[in-house]
């Protein structure tokens, strides 16, 4: 007779100077609970594990490192059998095809939103002190999810994200129509933010975001802007760039070395209330970037590479000091390094080759949670996160503990 989940405090906890630890699900129930308002595609015919079992242990899989279907299902399959008690999916255990065929029908954009919620719950409490959250909208192409069709090429999935700056964690994410682009998508996608006010917060955004609605919007909810300015709004671009940024004094600088590049950042500012064409513009900022790969100094290698980027903020000189903006303007930079190459690299999402249904984007969810998890636990390394997750199939329950 398979143990029963009630039993899995006994065989889970352990003992610690004689104190009990509790159960590491049973004292977390809000993921469970979470995914318990996700639909579940299959009919009830057949159905041999509940869906927030399943969903829980892909979860737990992935933040093992599991990467594909089969990985997941591997990782299922080899559970000891408290574990998957606990899981409720000791039942013989959800092959590779059920797991495959179950993520490729969930609705996608629910389970983002499921996910989205639960995150942001966990991060409500987590604003940094002394200062302003600051969330980066930023999108990113799945390219594996690219695949040609008898009669045409389908373009790969793109999705619009939420990132926080300060815990680099991902609290919404939305598909993109492909008949559409991310203009579209970003009042939606900001109105997902349902566990987290926007009062006071700062948007930070590309240039495609450097539009009017967006701006009178995010006003209407109390939330602040800092938004670049490039070739999709040429005439604003002009007025930025004709300013006498000459006479104007450097206000913060930085300089870094890593992944074997050399960058030096100047930041320029001048206030601009009722000289730019764009509606509740206080601040105008210039960076200045000259790059270089590290430790070249003479020759080809050796050149600094100079680009300069232009920027606008709707908070006037006393609420965003010249160090602040470099700061918010850096952070959702590091969106390319922080997110995306972690998925890209470290959780393989770059070689992936899934494309059915709704997989693509439910597995990129799963990895910006994942993500996630491992950063408000503590880690700064993901891959050795889920290395050390995966040695032990009962660290993965109890990462959702530490949270």
């Amino acid at each position: 007779m398979p143990a029963s989940a009630s039993l899995s405090i006994a065989v889970l906890a352990g003992q610690v100077e004689g104190v009990e630890l509790p159960d590491p699900v049973a004292v977390a129930p809000d993921l469970r609970s979470a995914l318990a308002g996700v639909a579940d595609p299959r009919k009830r015919r057949g159905v041999r594990h509940g869906l927030v079992g399943v969903l829980t242990s892909v979860v737990c899989a992935v933040t093992a490192g599991a990467r594909s279907f089969v990985a997941i299902a591997e990782w299922v399959a080899d559970l000891p059998a408290e574990v998957s008690a606990a899981l409720g999916v000791d039942q013989r255990c959800p092959s590779e095809s059920a797991i495959r065929r179950l993520l490729g029908r969930v609705d996608a954009d629910l389970f983002d939103a499921v996910i989205g919620g639960f995150v942001q719950r966990l991060c409500a409490t987590r604003a940094p002190a002394g200062r302003r959250r600051v969330l980066a909208v930023d999108g990113k192409t799945l390219r594996g999810s690219r695949h040609a069709t008898t009669d045409r090429e389908v373009p790969g999935k793109h999705l619009l994200a939420v990132i926080d700056q300060h815990t680099r964690t991902v609290l919404t994410q939305i598909g993109v129509d492909g008949k559409s682009n991310e203009i579209t998508a970003f009042t939606p996608l900001l109105h997902r933010l349902t566990h987290l006010s926007l009062a006071g917060v700062v948007i930070t955004a590309d240039a495609m975001h450097t539009q009017r609605d967006h701006v009178t919007w995010l006003t209407s909810r109390g939330a602040h802007w800092v938004l670049t300015v490039k070739g999709n709004q040429p005439g604003l671009r002009r007025q930025l760039a004709g300013l006498p940024w000459k006479q104007v004094d450097i206000a913060h600088r930085s300089a870094e070395t890593s992944h074997g590049r050399r960058e030096i950042r100047s930041l320029k500012v001048v206030t601009v209330a009722a000289s730019i064409a764009f509606p509740g513009a206080q601040q105008a900022i210039q960076i200045t970037r000259r790059t270089r790969k590290a430790g070249a100094r003479t020759g080809r290698a050796g050149k600094w590479r100079t680009e300069t980027v232009y920027a606008i903020t709707d908070l006037p000189p006393h609420q965003a000091r010249p160090d602040e903006l470099a700061a918010w303007i850096r952070g959702h930079w590091q969106i390319e390094n922080g997110l995306h190459w972690v998925r890209d690299v470290t959780l393989g999402e770059d070689l992936s080759q899934i494309h059915a249904g709704n997989a693509p984007q439910v597995m990129a969810t799963l990895r910006n949670l994942v993500i996630s998890l491992h950063r408000l636990a503590g880690a700064t390394n993901i891959a050795a996160a889920l290395r050390h997750h995966s040695h032990d199939a009962r660290r993965p329950l109890q990462l959702i503990k530490i949270i």
